[in-house]
């Protein structure tokens, strides 16, 4: 029997070898998409193919070598087991398919395979589990391009699934585990950081004058920040919080990987370097934003946080590992492939 459906896990994406020159072009196609950096095109192009890319391209692929392993880009080969480990739960009913944002295997080489199997019932699933115009909006749309530039109906997507207990659930199994094997003082879930300005287009408001104009602005969830990725980090943490039991002092919520100073706060790394004159000496680190872990988990925390907390006066940081394949992750893909998840317009 021949599977009647496709069903794509489509992930950022990752370089094809940690040398500068494929390092850069990922960078490129990565940095102008206009999602990602929203400013005029011929700026962008300046920005990113002038400054940019030519300077960062060289610390880049420093930093992927460092979590470069035999198989290649963790990133990449976590995608590929968990489409492994997905399948056979979907049965003959769906063709599980990997595809990146950018990078290899695209998204519309991903969708001429489909073409070519015969399948035009598509259902894409971003992995990302809280949204943003930079990854959620910006897969999307180059999925309803690639879809119609090989001439295949408009696929269905699985919206964010922050919330969701097949994606809470596997994620507080293994945060427990980990928490259980070690000894820590304090748990720290450190989410992807995002500009402000792409936080405040997402403000449902009729002026969009809610979202980051107070301190509680992500504490509840209300029409105005329904679709605010800032307040769905903060629900994944208290959710999965609430699943281990963890009273408010026992954990924090930060933002990583930020560029400038105009980016949601509060800010992991002066956390990290904050907690040991707090009297948080053994620091544990979960990243619910990721579902695999690639160079922001690996290298990010693993590596360089580490070395900030030591040198602050911590006695050790350890990583939580992102779900990656765990089979109960793979359950709770298959269930979600099954339904739609809203997603925003």
């Amino acid at each position: 029997m021949h599977a009647k459906k496709a069903l794509i896990l489509l992930n950022l994406g990752t370089p094809d070898a940690p040398e500068p020159e494929a390092v850069g072009r990922y960078l490129k196609q990565f940095l102008m998409d206009p999602d990602v950096i929203d400013i005029p095109t011929p700026l962008r192009w300046f920005l990113v193919k002038g400054l940019i890319v030519p300077r960062r391209k060289y610390k880049s692929a420093e930093a992927y070598q460092e979590v470069w392993t035999e198989r290649g880009s963790p990133l990449m080969y976590h995608l590929q087991d968990l489409v492994e480990r997905v399948s056979p739960h979907l049965a003959d009913e769906y063709l599980v398919l990997p595809a990146m944002r950018y990078g290899s295997p695209s998204v519309q080489g991903t969708f001429e395979k489909i073409k070519a199997a015969g399948i035009t019932d598509i259902t894409v699933l971003p992995l990302y589990p809280q949204y943003s115009l930079a990854a959620t909006k910006s897969s999307v749309t180059e999925a309803l391009r690639a879809a119609e530039a090989v001439g295949l109906p408009a696929p269905k997507f699985i919206g964010p699934f922050f919330d969701a207990p097949e994606f809470l659930d596997p994620f507080s199994e293994v945060i427990g585990r980990s928490l259980n094997e070690r000894p820590w003082d304090h748990l720290l879930f450190s989410f992807h950081g995002l500009p402000e300005k792409q936080v405040k287009k997402t403000d449902r408001s009729p002026d969009r004058s809610y979202c980051l104009t107070r301190p509680d602005c992500c504490e509840r969830p209300i029409e105005a920040n329904r679709d605010c990725y800032r307040h769905q980090c903060y629900e994944t943490a208290r959710k999965i919080a609430q699943r281990l039991a963890l009273p408010a002092e026992k954990y924090s919520v930060g933002f990583q990987s930020r560029l400038t100073r105009a980016w949601i706060q509060p800010f992991s790394d002066r956390m990290i370097e904050a907690l040991p004159a707090q009297g948080v000496k053994r620091l544990a680190v979960a990243c619910p934003a990721f579902v695999a872990d690639c160079l922001e988990t690996l290298e990010e925390i693993q590596i360089r946080a580490k070395e900030s907390f030591l040198a602050a006066g911590g006695e050790d940081l350890f990583l939580i590992p992102s779900l990656n394949s765990e089979p109960s992750w793979a359950q709770g893909v298959a269930t979600l492939a099954r339904r739609t998840v809203r997603m925003p317009s």
